[in-house]
């Protein structure tokens, strides 16, 4: 037990931070619930009916479609581009879907190397993609239900004041879904901007997402 944990200390720490800040957020989320209920003249709700309310998931969903467009912008964009210096890069001449022997794929494959990456035709064209497939319908599937929970918030909030609500299809053409959407996508992408052009000068002593310490501003691709 002890060296299952050790050798994935990484993502049970990410996972564990996941579910801390997510009740967290509930928390906190339902408190200012409360007190807009109380403002508004009505009860609290209560954290049971807070988290399962539109209200909850049109932010929980907001921030996870776009940390999955973030992830899947990348994850095709460094296949074809690349950044001098930049250990999130690969090397400069190394752009583009790179060779089979170099990608260990059919009959390069290793014993060692996952059953699909040595079957060869559409399986290993499928597994070659899954990344970046899996993310991009993480980051859809999130943007809809991001879509559909805002789009029924908005509509309670105009029914409060006395308005008309809204239908998905009118929603995901208002400003509101769009600012709401466009902050999130601005903020992600500025995150790994910085990463990409910061690594190449700064570094991190031990830190797999940084050249080692010593290492020339000009070398690229490689990691500590």
């Amino acid at each position: 037990m002890r060296r299952v944990l050790r050798e994935n200390s990484l993502g049970l720490s990410f996972g564990l931070l996941f579910v801390v800040a997510l009740v967290a957020q509930a928390l906190v989320g339902d408190a200012v619930n409360d007190q807009e209920q109380r403002a508004a003249g009505l009860d609290p709700v209560g954290l049971g009916a807070y988290v399962s309310s539109s209200a909850f998931w049109v932010d929980v969903t907001e921030n996870w479609q776009s940390e999955f467009l973030q992830f899947l912008l990348f994850i095709t964009l460094t296949v074809w581009f690349v950044q001098r210096g930049s250990p999130e890069s690969k090397a400069v001449g190394d752009r583009g879907r790179e060779s089979d022997e170099a990608q260990l794929v059919g009959t390069h494959a290793r014993a060692s190397s996952p059953a699909w990456a040595r079957a060869g035709g559409w399986r290993t064209a499928l597994f070659s993609r899954s990344l970046s497939l899996v993310m991009g319908l993480v980051f859809l599937g999130s943007w809809l239900a991001q879509s559909a929970a805002g789009a029924v918030a908005y509509s309670e909030e105009q029914l409060r004041a006395r308005h008309d609500a809204v239908t998905w299809a009118e929603y995901v053409r208002l400003p509101d879904f769009w600012d709401r959407t466009l902050q999130n996508w601005q903020s992600e992408l500025l995150a790994v901007l910085a990463m990409v052009v910061l690594s190449v000068y700064l570094r991190e002593r031990g830190s797999p997402e940084s050249k080692p310490v010593g290492l020339s501003h000009e070398a690229t691709g490689i990691e500590g």
